[in-house]
């Protein structure tokens, strides 16, 4: 199988192709063994899950290379999801319940799990100074105290590390109400709006550099929303808001390394 050539950039000065989103390069001169060479490493479901934004820093981050990754909010299969594109990553998940949307299969791809009410700030059972990456998509929107709950987890970071937050910003406040939210008060457990501005200056004041923020715009997701639209529709389900999330601006994000 021959991938097109057409779907990768290329750059002469280094004999290679880039992926798109997230920007691993491969050579040129197996460009037409792309699909065997990567798939070896990589199913189809984990090729499809390595285009999700919070994945794609850390494929820019570490790519194969082993790391240990502290998930807050491992509900809805995220274990499995992480593994598929990080076979040699160390799992570590968090959330008020083990139960929330995994199998046992994705239970057992974890190599720990805290069973916590983040909001109580209580972080004791995790190691300190042990992750190489943090990620909390979409988290911190229910919490009330979210901010102090990201600085309670920065010492679990190593010196290095990096830490990734997403969540609803302000526009979606502004956004009309869908199915599947579309707009901030669609879910009504959320709690409190943040910024890009807030999170960055509460990370810096603690020894962080901000690598990266600003609204979610995934050209993947966009260009993937008439198909998803489409299966909407022979499916005979509602479209959901969640569609329409990188097109309309609805989520905002911040990308942040720990410094000496």
């Amino acid at each position: 199988m021959i991938l097109d050539t057409g779907y990768w950039k290329q750059h002469e000065y280094k004999g290679s192709f880039q992926h798109p989103v997230s920007s691993i390069q491969y050579p040129a001169s197996s460009i037409h063994y792309l699909p065997t060479h990567y798939l070896c490493h990589m199913n189809l479901k984990a090729f499809a899950s390595s285009f999700i934004t919070k994945f794609i820093f850390l494929n820019r981050a570490f790519g194969a290379r082993a790391f240990r990754l502290l998930d807050i909010g491992a509900g809805n299969h995220s274990a499995s999801k992480a593994k598929r594109v990080f076979p040699n990553c160390e799992y570590h998940g968090v959330d008020m319940e083990r139960t929330y949307n995994n199998t046992e299969a994705d239970l057992n791809l974890m190599d720990a799990f805290y069973e916590m009410d983040l909001t109580k700030l209580d972080f004791s059972s995790i190691p300190d100074n042990y992750f190489d990456a943090i990620q909390m998509a979409h988290v911190i929107e229910h919490l009330y105290n979210g901010d102090d709950v990201v600085k309670g987890l920065l010492p679990k970071l190593k010196t290095g590390g990096y830490i990734y937050l997403e969540y609803p910003g302000e526009k979606s406040t502004r956004l009309p109400s869908m199915e599947g939210t579309l707009n901030f008060k669609d879910d009504k457990t959320h709690v409190r709006v943040y910024s890009v501005t807030e999170l960055s200056e509460l990370l810096k004041q603690n020894g962080f550099h901000i690598l990266k923020a600003g609204t979610r715009r995934n050209s993947w997701f966009i260009m993937a929303m008439p198909f998803r639209i489409i299966k909407c529709w022979i499916s005979g389900k509602k479209l959901q808001g969640n569609i329409f999330w990188d097109l309309l601006g609805f989520a905002e994000f911040v990308w942040a390394r720990k410094g000496e």
